[in-house]
């Protein structure tokens, strides 16, 4: 059982949360960028209620069930492309934030596939969708039972 209604107890901040999600999902990111992000950042985070949400949004995106299932080895996949896996190395690093935090190299390589405003999505939607899944997990937003 949900631990709060976060919309209901801080209706200001959850609406603007919401419209930087509006925003950032009209930026020049593609949608299966976007998409595959959020899944894999969810799967890291162990956000349930999010890999739920992310999944079927992209299914809708037309998202395949082999590229699904293989996101969370998608390093040893050949199912990605070169700005998918540039996405998906930063999304990950900025996730877990280890010592040195994003190296150069994984920049150098967002830089080589995404022009200048969809880095800025790219960005932004990591930075969110951590946000949702540090709210998802510690206020039990997906009940299994």
């Amino acid at each position: 059982m949900s631990r709060m209604n976060l919309a209901a107890v801080a209706p200001e901040v959850y609406k603007a949360w919401m419209a930087a999600e509006v925003a950032i999902r009209r930026g020049p990111l593609d949608a299966t960028v976007r998409e595959l992000v959020k899944i894999r950042v969810s799967q890291i985070n162990r956000c349930l209620f999010c890999i739920e949400m992310h999944t079927t949004e992209a299914r809708k995106e037309g998202e395949t069930e082999k590229r699904i299932y293989h996101l969370n080895a998608w390093r040893e996949s050949d199912q990605f492309t070169p700005a998918e896996r540039a996405a998906l190395e930063y999304a990950e690093a900025a996730t877990e934030l280890g010592e040195h935090g994003v190296s150069d190299e994984i920049w150098a390589e967002v830089e080589k596939n995404f022009e200048e405003g969809a880095r800025g999505g790219l960005v932004a939607i990591t930075a969110q969708i951590n946000l949702w899944n540090r709210l998802g997990v510690p206020l039990r937003l997906y009940d299994a039972d």
